[in-house]
């Protein structure tokens, strides 16, 4: 019996696969549990449906992602802060101000745990920062901290 599997199964197949099991896997294991459904003519068409409209969507992150790194690129981020003595910082800046100052000067809105920072930001100078938009796609991008 051809059956398209909703979920992962150890063993016997993965999520929108289509494959050919024993009667009774499929009647006494698969079904029951919501494990499959049998492969029908109208089930094949919603998975392809399903598929394509999932490729659609991956599609449209990556050239989104892909836009905000071109964006990005070459760019310098100000960021503002202000110091005590030696010019060190109170606190120090953090993956989410730079996604703040990514977003109210170039108007790309990132995650703040997309962001990685070589080092700890406590003074003020020119670092780097590398931005994970999407798997394969990447940027860096220089932080100048100044006093403000």
């Amino acid at each position: 019996m051809k059956v398209i599997y909703l979920q992962d199964v150890k063993g016997s197949g993965k999520k929108g696969e289509v494959k050919n099991v024993a009667d009774g896997y499929a009647r006494n294991m698969l079904f029951p549990k919501g494990l499959a459904i049998e492969a029908t003519p109208a089930n094949l068409n919603k998975l392809a449906g399903q598929k394509s409209s999932e490729q659609h969507r991956i599609d449209t992150e990556k050239k989104a992602a892909q836009e905000y790194a071109d964006t990005i690129r070459d760019k310098k981020v100000i960021i503002k802060a202000k110091a005590g003595s030696n010019d060190r910082l109170f606190g120090s800046v953090t993956a989410s101000h730079v996604a703040e100052a990514l977003n109210s000067q170039f108007g790309v809105k990132i995650d703040k745990k997309k962001i990685a920072l070589s080092t700890d930001i406590k003074n003020f100078g020119t670092y780097k920062a590398v931005v994970k938009l999407y798997a394969g796609i990447s940027e860096t991008v220089d932080i100048e901290v100044v006093e403000g």
